[in-house]
């Protein structure tokens, strides 16, 4: 996995279900607009000049860690993020 699969919220976009299911490119491929919507996560990184969430000062942020808990996969995106974190 490199930094490039991973979305802003450190979800790896070549394992999401959504990417072959609604032919998404991931966050940075669709600039935080993905099938779905607009990415709130990618829009706050991007708004303070980062690609993911590992890059902000503030990470993890209160705002993350309660929007993470308990959701499938947080535990996975979040180690993600720690494990890209640690090359920042």
């Amino acid at each position: 996995m490199t930094s490039k699969n991973l979305g802003a919220c450190g979800i790896d976009c070549n394992s999401c279900k959504f990417k072959l299911d609604n032919s998404c490119g991931g966050c940075s491929a669709v600039n935080g607009k993905p099938f779905w919507g607009e990415c709130d996560w990618y829009a706050c990184a991007n708004s303070k000049g980062f690609d993911h969430c590992c890059c902000c000062e503030t990470f993890p942020c209160d705002r993350m860690r309660e929007a993470l808990v308990g959701e499938g996969g947080a535990e996975e995106a979040l180690a993600n993020l720690r494990e890209l974190h640690k090359t920042h």
